[in-house]
């Protein structure tokens, strides 16, 4: 029998994790990428001895990440050794006040009670609920697919019961009353371009994951941990194309038949696309009429916020800041409105800020310290704005914010700085009005509202990555890796992914 053959585009998490499962299974796959490393959003920058991380930082559920590498025969740990972070996340207001959030829950009930004792009980609760979607929405439905509606109206009992229409905040403020515990339990969303005001519940999940499996930081940064899925998908035979990008998927009728790349064509058996969904069905599938139809309806739906980043090495290393902190700004849900909603930058801002050197010293010179901090900002379909003007301010008045209250004297400390703002996400990686994390995951863009596994028309044509089933963040698009790799093999009729 002639062996099969698939071509993946993109090589961020979701793609890799793909095509590792395809190749373990027997499948001939080429993966081919448009930037000159793998990675996609997980991209890494090096300057002056700085390594950065451009994108994930924060490691949940391992188990998954361990199941890719099982899948090729092989032990994760003999690839990359993942570094534990305590405290998960320091949250922390401009009053002064902080909290950590971690895994132990004598040190949380402490923290809770010196806020309101009242929600001790509350968060026992909470954590409840989360454990109990966790089960539904994670364990049995997370790297399942859902392809047609009957699949959708089997766990509507399930989602009805644990009141999925509801948003993650508005849960939490159900358990909790204090305020500022309300942000500390509902900015997960965030994490996956969710809004906690308008997010499915569904998606309190992410505490029960990280409660369970910890908060992890790969030992040479996360792209030591795309390095180390690229470098299995070689070793069993894989075929990694870099600084090859995808001009368009070939077709024949309704199949498609292969890609063109570089200038020249790979024929294939199958195609998967880690790319954004828009641009698959827009730019590549342009060719066949379902492209253009689709895009245009993907284009329509609600699309996550984009990001502002700035990467910085200073040659001092702030061994008292948390490894991730969240440092809120003087709002909450009314700057978290203007994010999603309006059509400029607000003049205030809330930030996540990552200092890798607290638990890996090696991702910077000796004495030094790599950064970087995120601000949630509008996507370019809400606030089209001049990013060459805009950057350079807003970037100052965050380094100026974050000199100010957390790192005295980052500026006077500074070796390198850059900045990759929403026309980067777009120009980038494609990204439809440069959205971070693809469609934004409100209930009605989840599980079988979501671009599908595989597409409806063209049944050889495959999704993975954030735009599809389940979702964005690591753990989601390495499950939907699994989910998508689940459809290839039984529509080969071959053994499905372990």
């Amino acid at each position: 029998m002639t062996q099969r053959t698939a071509v993946v585009i993109g090589a961020g998490f979701g793609g890799l994790a793909l095509a590792v499962r395809l190749q373990a299974a027997g499948i001939a796959t080429t993966l081919v990428e448009k930037r000159d490393k793998p990675g996609g959003r997980a991209y890494v920058y090096e300057d002056e001895g700085f390594v950065f991380d451009a994108g994930p930082t924060v490691i949940t559920d391992p188990a998954c990440l361990e199941e890719v590498f099982a899948a090729a025969g092989r032990r994760m740990a003999d690839y990359v050794t993942l570094l534990p972070v305590t405290p998960f996340y320091r949250l922390a207001w401009e009053d002064g006040t902080s909290f950590d959030y971690l895994d132990d829950q004598d040190a949380l009930d402490r923290q809770i009670a010196a806020r309101n004792p009242a929600d001790v009980e509350g968060y026992r609760r909470f954590l409840a609920y989360s454990e109990a979607v966790y089960q539904e929405g994670y364990v049995k439905l997370g790297a399942v697919p859902f392809q047609s509606v009957a699949d959708m109206v089997r766990v509507a009992p399930q989602l009805a019961r644990l009141e999925a229409w509801r948003s993650v905040y508005g849960i939490v403020s159900r358990f909790i009353k204090d305020e500022h515990l309300r942000q500390v339990f509902s900015f997960h969303s965030l994490l996956v371009g969710g809004n906690p005001f308008a997010t499915s519940s569904i998606y309190t999940l992410i505490h029960a994951l990280e409660r369970r499996g910890g908060v992890w930081f790969p030992k040479g940064g996360t792209g030591a941990l795309i390095q180390g899925l690229a470098r299995l998908f070689r070793e069993i035979g894989g075929t990694l194309l870099l600084d090859t990008p995808v001009e368009a998927i070939t077709t024949e009728g309704d199949r498609v038949t292969g890609v063109r790349a570089g200038g020249r064509t790979i024929p294939a058996d199958l195609v998967a696309s880690n790319g954004d969904v828009v641009h698959t069905y827009g730019t590549l599938l342009a060719g066949h009429p379902r492209g253009p139809a689709r895009a245009k309806a993907l284009a329509a739906k609600r699309h996550s916020m984009s990001l502002f980043v700035i990467y910085f090495g200073l040659k001092r290393n702030h061994t008292r800041l948390a490894h991730h902190t969240v440092c809120f700004g003087p709002r909450y849900q009314g700057l978290i409105d203007e994010i999603f909603k309006r059509d400029k930058l607000a003049e205030d801002f809330s930030l996540y800020l990552h200092a890798p050197c607290v638990t890996d010293p090696s991702l910077a010179p000796p004495g030094c310290g790599s950064y970087y901090v995120l601000a949630p900002v509008p996507h370019l379909g809400n606030a089209p704005l001049d990013w060459a003007v805009e950057g350079p301010r807003y970037r100052d008045r965050i380094l100026a914010y974050l000199e100010e209250r957390y790192m005295p004297g980052l500026r006077s400390d500074l070796v390198t700085v850059r900045h990759f703002t929403p026309v980067d996400f777009r120009d980038e990686l494609n990204a439809h009005v440069g959205s971070a994390f693809s469609l934004e995951p409100i209930l009605t863009q989840s599980a079988w509202f979501r671009p599908h596994n595989r597409d409806d028309r063209i049944h050889n044509l495959y999704i993975v990555g954030a735009g599809t089933h389940p979702g964005a963040g690591v753990p989601g698009v390495v499950g939907s890796a699994k989910a998508t790799a689940g459809l290839v093999l039984a529509d080969l009729g071959m053994a499905g992914p372990r």
